[in-house]
């Protein structure tokens, strides 16, 4: 299929992995290329052996962009993807401990991501987060054209092209700005409408693609500017009619994204109540139990109010923040997602800050919802609260059909 739409000579194939941000990344570019010409990206996270077909399939001739998400549970996955799609452009977000379980080790996971930038060819270009040490050394199995993107000012190759996030701040609601510095000179505001400093990566990479193809500066950072998250449950903020705020990070978890959307509630809640309620993180394999005793640790460190720790093989979380000094009533670990939703509903109060974070199988994404809507008039909620294990009508959100991998 591929094959057949290159026949149209505009057609230019994105590869985009990573163990974290690929879909917010996706979405980011996609609303950014659509402006450029017709364009086609997954519905959700499809980004498997078959998610990708599927997306393939709905681009027509006059695709101008065709975005590809790449996940994988194994080595050799992302090169059959590659050898499916042909990508011109291919981006690495980062490598990350999530699903190290699965794949035995996070060298394992860095040497399958790592197959992306090595498909393409030297017609091509291969972007990498020059602030992950992992990607970074994925520059020495490049043939293709390098471009490096990084928010460290000291950052300095002389193997291809930089993109900067130079004098970068985190606004009072949360949103990331910074100075976009572009190969060549040129440097644009960025005022992204996204959550959390953890952002800045992803707004980074989807700029250096747009660059890559020629998309010039001021169009790149008015785009990014106005970008808003498409897919549901990542950093979902909704602010009921009673004042309480909540955030719905619970598409996906792993060690690196709790850190990440702690020190988020930890930046918003200075001056407010803040709650965080922790699911499993699963796949770490033998990790698993020091991986959430860490972040029950973290939490208590970043000074969370209340920590609520959902499910059995969430329970080191509970164990690590007690034994980090948490003490009383600030920490409480419940067996299921009913039993934290019963505490919320009895102790929630107007200006409370609410996170919850877990793996997509603990179901904690569902429970936000739930408390979203828990204000009879509250503003900013998304359409579609469907849990899609039980409605058919929100498949079109969700990896159903097995399209999604980390």
């Amino acid at each position: 299929a591929v094959r057949r739409l290159r026949a149209d000579s505009q057609l230019t194939v994105i590869g985009i992995t990573g163990s974290s941000g690929k879909t917010t990344t996706k979405d980011l570019l996609a609303q950014l290329l659509a402006a450029e010409g017709p364009t086609v990206a997954p519905i959700g996270s499809y980004n498997g052996e078959v998610g990708v077909p599927l997306t393939v399939f709905t681009a027509e001739y006059g695709t101008r962009y065709l975005i590809i998400e790449m996940g994988a549970t194994g080595i050799g996955h992302i090169e059959y993807l590659a050898s499916m799609v042909k990508p011109d452009v291919g981006v690495v977000l980062g490598v990350g401990t999530a699903h190290a379980g699965e794949f035995g080790g996070v060298e394992r996971i860095a040497q399958a991501k790592a197959e992306l930038p090595s498909s393409i060819g030297p017609e091509g270009c291969a972007i990498l987060n020059a602030d992950d040490p992992r990607v970074l050394a994925m520059e020495s199995g490049v043939l293709a054209q390098k471009i490096y993107f990084t928010a460290d000012d000291s950052f300095a190759t002389s193997s291809g092209a930089v993109v900067r996030a130079e004098r970068c701040e985190i606004g009072r609601d949360g949103h990331p700005e910074f100075q976009l510095v572009l190969p060549g000179g040129g440097s644009f505001d960025v005022r992204s409408r996204l959550l959390g400093r953890h952002q800045v990566t992803n707004l980074l990479a989807a700029a250096s693609i747009a660059h890559t193809l020629g998309i010039p500066g001021e169009r790149i950072a008015r785009a990014l500017s106005s970008a808003q998250m498409v897919s549901r449950w990542r950093m979902e903020r909704t602010e009921r009619a009673d004042g309480v705020t909540i955030i719905n990070d619970a598409y996906n978890a792993n060690p690196e994204s709790m850190r990440a959307a702690l020190g988020t509630l930890a930046e918003l809640g200075r001056g407010r109540r803040t709650w965080a309620v922790l699911g499993e993180m699963l796949e770490l394999g033998e990790d698993s139990i020091s991986e959430h005793d860490a972040l029950g640790r973290v939490a208590v460190r970043f000074n969370i109010s209340k920590l609520i720790v959902v499910g059995n093989g969430a329970r080191a979380m509970h164990s690590g923040a007690v034994l980090e000094g948490s003490w009383g009533d600030e920490a409480v670990f419940v067996e299921d997602a009913a039993a934290a939703e019963a505490i919320l509903r009895a102790e929630l109060l107007p200006g409370d800050l609410v996170l919850l974070k877990s793996s997509n199988a603990a179901g904690l994404r569902f429970l936000g919802d739930r408390i979203a809507l828990a204000s009879n008039d509250s503003t900013a909620v998304p359409d579609d609260h469907a849990d899609p294990l039980t409605d058919s009508s929100a498949s079109g959100r969700t990896n159903l059909q097995g399209g999604t991998k980390p």
